[in-house]
């Protein structure tokens, strides 16, 4: 009996210590895959930022028909544009946004004949004579005009907002273009690639710097026949500001920024510059049965100056782009080439 008591109890002990081996295991921290949190959506959403709506409008600086500084509330992302500028055209085709272009004034530039024999685009004119019911026509969202538009501001700008964009001088061709370009791209939400079209630019200058050093110039227009000087006022005011001649042509008070003063061979050679550079004005504009601008300059007088005798003579190979469309990302691109052909071979 008393056997069988402790065998019972010896057992039961058995069966207690397994019983509290399996209790403590229950209560043992696994190790086990993380799980993924899934979050409430009502929370969520309110954590995300809301997207940023694109605004309807958007401000700028222009010029009026005074050619005063203004601001100027234009449409933002404007669907229809219209051109009566050449380096406008220039900046929206380099930004590609050339799709926006709904009427555009004619002209001759290669690299911009896509505008014009595109049956979808409207034919608004020209440069300097818009036709104002066509304008009217194309529904424009904005319109863009250069300087030889001015006077017709007013009238334009009953149509759709005026965007008046020019070179300055005072800023120089490259910088006027980089913030022309800026001002431009604002329309569209394109500002970031101002930065890269413009790149190259200021390398290329400092590359003509270095053959400009010291050196004088007179930078002249052939028109009808005769040759007029221009300053750093105007046209081509690249070769003195930038590129770093000294431009002996004209006095600096002296305007020359239309189309330069008619001067004569005996004061070419009397200021015998190292260089010549020769804008070709009837090539430009396709004047008929015109006189080469070589023809011109290249006489009895002239030969006797050293630039002619150093081979300095300059004649700008794409004289369209130097005088309708200055101003332009692929028009400074273009007359870069144009200088660098002349001076770097």
């Amino acid at each position: 009996m008393n056997k069988l008591i402790s065998t019972i109890l010896a057992l039961t002990f058995v069966l207690s210590l397994a019983a509290c081996g399996s209790t403590a295991d229950s209560t043992t921290p696994q190790t086990s895959a993380p799980t993924q949190s899934v979050s409430d959506p009502e929370t969520s959403a309110s954590t995300d930022a809301p997207a940023e709506a694109a605004p309807e409008a958007v401000a700028i600086t222009t010029l009026n028909g005074n050619m005063e500084a203004v601001e100027l509330e234009v449409p933002y992302d404007p669907q229809r544009v219209a051109i009566l500028d050449m380096a406008s055209l220039d900046i929206l085709d380099a930004l590609g946004v050339g799709d926006r272009v709904a009427g555009s004034a004619q002209t001759s530039l290669d690299y911009l004949q896509s505008y014009v024999t595109d049956e979808a685009v409207d034919n608004l004119g020209t440069i300097k004579e818009a036709d104002l019911e066509a304008v009217m026509a194309c529904e424009p969202d904005v319109i863009f005009i250069g300087g030889r538009l001015s006077k017709s501001y007013d009238a334009l700008s009953e149509i759709a907002p005026v965007i008046y964009l020019s070179t300055d001088t005072e800023l120089g061709v490259v910088e006027s273009i980089r913030r022309n370009a800026e001002t431009i791209a604002s329309l569209f939400g394109l500002e970031t690639q101002v930065a890269e079209l413009m790149a190259d630019f200021d390398a290329r200058i400092a590359a003509l710097q270095k053959v400009s050093e010291g050196q004088t110039t007179i930078v002249g227009l052939c028109t009808s026949g005769s040759f007029n000087v221009l300053g750093n006022d105007g046209r081509c005011s690249m070769i003195g500001l930038e590129a770093g001649f000294e431009n002996i042509g004209v006095d600096s008070e002296i305007d020359t920024s239309t189309h330069g003063n008619e001067a004569s061979f005996e004061y070419i050679v009397d200021k015998n510059p190292d260089y010549i550079f020769v804008l070709d004005r009837d090539a430009a504009i396709g004047t008929d049965r015109a006189k080469l601008a070589q023809e011109i300059v290249e006489n009895e007088l002239v030969k006797g100056t050293d630039a002619y005798q150093n081979g300095r003579i300059v004649y700008l190979a794409h004289p369209a782009v130097w005088y309708t469309a200055e101003g332009g990302i692929t028009a400074l691109d273009i007359m870069l080439q144009d200088l660098e052909t002349g001076l770097l071979g």
